[in-house]
């Protein structure tokens, strides 16, 4: 399957230690080596990365995990490509305009049948997951006004979302610069630092981190992936239809909804279980 990072704080931060930690499983530790795209909100803007090449070994990743890019909210994919071809167009995170903001998505999981509504955003590429993305944002377009509040925006996100992962595997990222709402059906996982702060060590790289020495006891960053990405440190595992809104490294609203099991079901329906793979 692909792997998604996310990060929501309360102060500009860079993403070096985590994104490091990913890039090595693109490819290395891990097979999602079909490309891999980072976005970091600044501001009004968005500064993105991508490359169609695997991330453990892309020149570009490298840079980007060296390069201490300030933002409140970022987020990250690498691919292991199922539906779309292997090019720069498919690679996620992919962003859209709406209401005079940009609006950034990444998708982990597999509706390779999935036909969206019809309206005034379209995809560019051939996956599943950005036209995934072109949905979302024309059913909120077309249902929801410019001042809608955000408990209303987000009953809509939650609405499509259950609707998305009763097709099949749904695990989204999705911010607009303000927020990051995050949606589970079948691997997620999330951890909040803040004061007192401590060290931290990557599971896929002999790397770790003093994050006393890198804060502020005002800070507050949370980390929100696929698979836990350090060894020493307790997460947070999402449950199947879990969902979260966070803003400022906090969860301001949550909640469940019910989904299926499309990872039990394909064990079940294939000959040998440990072959079934998530795609996307």
């Amino acid at each position: 399957m692909c792997e998604l990072l996310g990060m929501s704080a309360n102060t500009p931060t860079d993403l070096c230690f985590s994104f490091t930690g990913l890039t090595r499983r693109g490819g290395e530790t891990g097979p999602h080596k079909d490309g891999w795209g980072v976005a970091f909100y600044e501001g009004k803007g968005v500064r993105m990365f991508h490359d169609p090449e695997p991330c453990a070994t892309s020149p570009i990743a490298d840079f980007v995990a060296k390069l201490p890019i300030k933002s409140k909210n970022a987020i990250c994919h690498i691919r292991q490509a199922n539906v779309g071809n292997i090019n720069l167009a498919n690679t996620h995170p992919f962003t859209r305009e709406l209401w005079g903001q940009y609006w950034v998505f990444a998708h982990n999981g597999q509706l390779p049948s999935f036909t969206g509504s019809t309206g005034i955003y379209e995809a560019v590429g051939d996956t599943d997951s950005e036209a995934l993305f072109c949905d979302i944002m024309n059913n909120v377009r077309q249902n929801l006004s410019r001042d809608a509040t955000l408990e209303q925006l987000t009953e809509t996100l939650v609405s499509l979302s259950q609707s998305y992962a009763q097709q099949g595997v749904f695990n989204c990222l999705l911010s607009n610069g303000e927020w990051m709402f995050t949606f589970c059906s079948t691997k997620l996982a999330s951890i909040t630092r803040r004061a007192p702060f401590g060290p931290a060590c990557l599971s896929d790289v002999e790397v770790e981190i003093d994050f006393a020495a890198e804060t502020t006891p005002k800070d507050v960053v949370s980390i929100i992936a696929t698979e836990p990405l350090t060894n020493d440190e307790q997460w947070d595992i999402y449950e199947r239809g879990e969902w979260k809104l966070w803003q400022d490294g906090e969860i301001i609203a949550s909640g469940m909804v019910d989904v299926p099991d499309h990872k039990k079901e394909a064990e079940m329906t294939s000959p040998d279980p440990a072959l079934h793979i998530e795609k996307c």
